[in-house]
């Protein structure tokens, strides 16, 4: 029987989470209650798996203390972090197949932040009148699946409860199939490396791919978007990979000059900081992300643009640019206790920048080249200065050995 977490503030929510875990022991599945709330459970009246007064211990804190305090934001945060641990321990017991939350922006803030560290392939659901938005503070960089309520979530009615039966039985598929995919399954052995790729540096990482699995690694590529950035830097620091493939660091770009791509500024840290073997180089860097070209802000209108689709707005960085990217990414680099390796394709950064093509600038690539190599100039980073484009085949092929290389160095 698969095991699903039902985490909520049963104090505001009660009655409809007793619906939700009424429907899920309906379809088979053993259900485990963490209760959320700061008020004394009001609506429910099942079994509770888990107390506030145990969530909230779970965080270094009082439950008494907490509602003293009258700090919702205090109350939520807290709250949140302690079942993250709870959940935590119950999947280390093997007691967890899914997790289920209803809410809106409080208690969709609490079951973010409990699922957020969970490993990714296991089943994480929430139902949230939030989920119409901007959902990124409730996904980050991880599987978490919303469902819009439509309606909010007050009782049980006509809209409600479709919805939520579609969640509970959704859930439910779920964790049988994780529970069952866990039972079965023949793991892959495989050491982990994970790559970044835009569709512009497209042939160097399916190039540097192929190359890396003849050398026995599997390997995750992760678009550079945004959430692509951040789940490399999520990974990286969770001990899953062997190495980094770092060659698309285009979101360096869209963080610096306002585009719509950034992965934050702590991009392309994360491996350098846990000692993770990584393989860095520039590409994409020649351009800044924005949507449609009339959302491009009207203090670019001087700009370079390049219409990559209807709904894809490319922008060329400057010289002035490129040389403050090359600054930050030397910083990193030089600052990172990994073994790494600095790869510089003096051809050009992407399929835009290739001589004739229509972000070619070398001026801007000499600032960017010239910056990152003062950056890492007397650091333990490796420089290979390439006369190779970013997706020359040899350069690709020349990035997966030198990553192998650290791999088994460190190993």
């Amino acid at each position: 029987m698969s095991v699903v977490a039902l985490v909520g503030t049963l104090d505001t929510k009660g009655a409809e989470y007793q619906w939700m875990a009424d429907r899920l022991a309906a379809s088979g599945v053993e259900v485990l209650v963490v209760e959320t709330g700061t008020s004394p459970t009001h609506g429910y009246t099942g079994d509770i798996a888990v107390g506030r007064d145990e969530v909230a211990r779970a965080a270094g804190s009082d439950i008494e203390q907490l509602v003293a305090g009258n700090d919702r934001g205090v109350a939520t945060t807290t709250m949140g972090e302690g079942a993250a641990v709870v959940l935590e321990r119950l999947y280390g017991e093997g007691r967890l197949d899914g997790v289920l939350a209803l809410g809106g922006s409080g208690g969709s803030s609490i079951a973010a932040r409990a699922v957020r560290d969970l490993p990714i392939g296991l089943p994480k659901l929430i139902v949230s009148t939030m989920a119409s938005g901007d959902v990124s503070p409730y996904v980050g960089a991880s599987d978490v699946t919303l469902m819009y309520s439509v309606v909010d979530i007050s009782g049980i009615n006509q809209i409600s409860r479709s919805v939520l039966g579609n969640a509970a039985a959704a859930i439910a598929g779920m964790a049988d199939a994780y529970a069952a995919r866990r039972a079965d399954e023949q793991y892959d052995d495989r050491p982990l490396v994970a790559a970044s790729m835009f569709g512009v540096t497209t042939p160097a990482v399916e190039s540097a791919r192929a190359r890396l699995e003849e050398l026995g690694y599997e390997v995750l590529v992760f678009h550079a978007t945004g959430s692509g950035g951040r789940a490399i830097e999520k990974l990286a620091s969770s001990g899953l990979l062997a190495g980094v493939l770092d060659l698309t660091t285009t979101e360096l770009a869209d963080d610096l000059v306002g585009g719509v791509l950034s992965a934050g500024p702590a991009r392309l840290t994360a491996a350098g900081d846990a000692g993770v073997p990584q393989v860095v180089s520039l590409g994409a860097l020649d351009m800044v992300n924005f949507g449609p070209r009339d959302t491009v802000p009207e203090r670019f209108e001087h700009r370079h643009f390049f219409i990559h689709n209807p709904t894809i707005t490319l922008m060329r960085t400057t010289v002035e640019e490129n040389a403050e990217l090359g600054r930050r990414i030397g910083a990193k680099l030089a600052a990172a206790v990994a073994p790494t390796v600095l790869m510089v394709p003096r051809a050009g950064v992407s399929a835009l920048d290739a001589e004739g093509m229509p972000f070619a600038d070398t001026a801007a690539d000499d600032a960017l080249f010239d910056a990152v190599l003062r950056g890492v100039d007397g650091s333990a980073v490796t420089v290979i200065d390439s006369d190779h484009h970013i997706n020359d085949d040899g350069f690709a092929v020349r990035a997966a050995d030198e990553l192998d290389r650290l791999i088994r160095g460190r190993n």
